[in-house]
Formats: structure tokens, sequence, C-alpha cells
């Protein structure tokens, strides 16, 4: 799928309700084959700054959430994928926040007494670019 479809169905699923993250997370949900309905509890509690706390923007745990289903091996007797999946989350988180200046929530939204940095629609418009790059998406 194209990078600017995966924008739109983001956006047309945050104007019905879902938070950044789930509006990241589920816009990769044929990359996964995860349906958009797991999708949406699994990352359900990182919205608003994780769990409402105006802390790391949803978008941006949704990158890192996408990280670990990207790299993450599932072998539930010895993990061998974290460092790589950390290396990968953390790149992401780099790269968000060297173009917006924060990975913070409030601080994006200007909630902190600074002005706005990025808009929510924005925030989850960077993160698909982000993700999209990532794995050979443009």
């Amino acid at each position: 799928m194209k990078t600017e479809e995966r924008k739109q169905i983001a956006i047309e699923s945050r104007k019905r309700g879902y938070s950044c993250s789930q509006a990241v997370t589920c816009a990769f949900k044929d990359r996964y084959g995860i349906d958009e309905s797991t999708l949406l509890k699994i990352s359900e509690g990182f919205g608003g700054g994780i769990a409402g706390t105006k802390g790391v923007c949803g978008a941006v745990t949704a990158m890192v959430l996408l990280a670990g289903l990207e790299n993450a091996d599932g072998n539930t007797e010895k993990v061998t994928s974290k460092q790589d999946t950390y290396k990968i989350g953390s790149g992401f988180m780099d790269a968000f926040e060297e173009k917006n200046g924060s990975v913070i929530c409030s601080k994006l939204k200007g909630l902190d007494g600074g002005e706005m940095l990025r808009s929510c629609n924005g925030c989850i418009e960077d993160a698909i670019e982000i993700v999209s790059k990532f794995i050979g998406e443009e």
C-alpha cells in the first residue's frame, strides 16, 4: 500500500474517534495480518500521550508498537530480537523528534504554555511516513 493511502485511512479513522495511536496502528493492519478490532484493543491505552497523560505522543507509541510487529521474532522460548526492535523504535522516535521538535504530546500540542509544534493529524501523517519509509513503501 502507498504511504498516502495509509495517511488517508488513518485520518478517516481519527474522524471516527480513533486515538492517534489507534489511527497509525490500524493504518498498517494489512501488513501484519491482525484484524482492526484487535489492533484497536492493543493500541487503545497509548492514546492521549499514553493513557491520556499527555506524555509520549500516541502516534509515536504506535511507531514503536509497529517496530515490534515488524521485527520481533515471536520466539517464546528465547527472545533474540529485542535489541534490534529497540534500535528500530528509537530510530523512529529520533526521526519524529527531529522533524517536530519533541515526542511529547503536551509539547507538540502547545499545552505546556509554548506554541503548538504539530497537530494530531500532522503527527499521525509524520508517523506513517517514518514507518512507511522504513518498510520500503513510498
